[in-house]
């Protein structure tokens, strides 16, 4: 799976390297490699697999997509009318290394091409494309989506559950959508797999940042208190967040409808979980609350 999600990034990335200017095509590799977890086209595949992985070039684009869509999130999330973020995942952020101005058309030419992915691939199934095109631009967009998420951050008092839903749910509603619609199966049932192990994941981020240190969040931590955002720890603390932590995960299991590769996708979340918080730094967490 992961050589698929890389080879798929890379070949994208060749697309624009050929004719975009060499210090922008510099900056975007830099943005998107060497990438995280690749959480979001994980989850993406692995439903896309599980519902017959049908068209498994149209699955990778899916996953492409998603990919390069959150990586511009990360970009544009960074710069300095934001967190003003000096890393990320452990290197410089790309405004840092390369400056402002070419971290914002980074962020713009990741989003762009993002969609321009799944056009590419879309044609030999131009019905899939049109779902496929549909749920990535609600991902991103200003309802619910990426959009909206940043936002949040712009208002005086953000609902909790809409700022997290927006700003990290909405990409894993969609890898979970996308990869069922790819492989020619209904969005529907995978909404509520995508929801749960996106609320989890804003969770443990939540927690990092309050109390992880930047080594084991990966970027500059503290970016709540001192941005004055809402976070699950203010609203549960350290103990509450752990728990609710792990009650999602378990509705994220329970979430997975019935297919062929359900024992799969259930061990995908498990690892998925463990990623974001392994279970010794659980451990550490609850004792630095005591």
């Amino acid at each position: 799976m992961s050589a698929r999600i890389e080879t798929a990034l890379s070949a994208a990335l060749d697309r624009i390297g050929r004719d975009a200017p060499p210090t922008l095509s510099a900056a975007l590799r830099h943005a998107v490699f060497p990438g995280g977890a690749r959480v979001r086209p994980r989850l993406c595949l692995a439903v896309a697999m599980a519902c017959g992985d049908d068209r498994p070039a149209l699955a990778d684009a899916a996953g492409c997509a998603i990919e390069l869509l959150h990586c511009a999130s990360l970009v544009h999330d960074d710069l300095p009318c934001f967190d003003d973020a000096a890393t990320r995942r452990g290197l410089p952020s790309v405004h840092a290394a390369f400056g402002q101005p070419l971290a914002v058309l980074v962020g713009d030419g990741l989003i762009l091409h993002s969609f321009d992915v799944i056009a590419h691939e879309g044609v030999r199934d131009p019905a899939r494309a049109v779902c496929l095109l549909s749920l990535l631009a609600s991902a991103g967009g200003a309802s619910n989506g990426l959009v909206a998420g940043q936002a949040w951050e712009s208002e005086t008092s953000p609902p909790l559950a809409s700022y997290h839903r927006a700003k990290t749910g909405s990409l894993f509603r969609a890898a979970a959508a996308m990869g069922a619609v790819a492989a020619g199966a209904d969005a529907a049932p995978w909404f509520a797999l995508g929801d749960a192990l996106g609320d989890a994941y804003q969770v443990a981020d939540d927690l990092l940042d309050a109390a992880g240190t930047s080594a084991e969040a990966g970027k500059p931590i503290g970016q709540d208190t001192t941005h004055l955002r809402p976070s699950a720890v203010t609203v549960l603390g350290i103990d509450g967040c752990l728990d609710r932590f792990e009650s999602l995960v378990v509705d994220a299991r329970a979430a997975v409808p019935p297919c062929a590769g359900a024992d799969g996708l259930r061990a995908l979340v498990e690892q998925i979980a463990t990623h974001l918080v392994p279970q010794a730094l659980r451990r550490d967490l609850r004792q630095r609350a005591a």
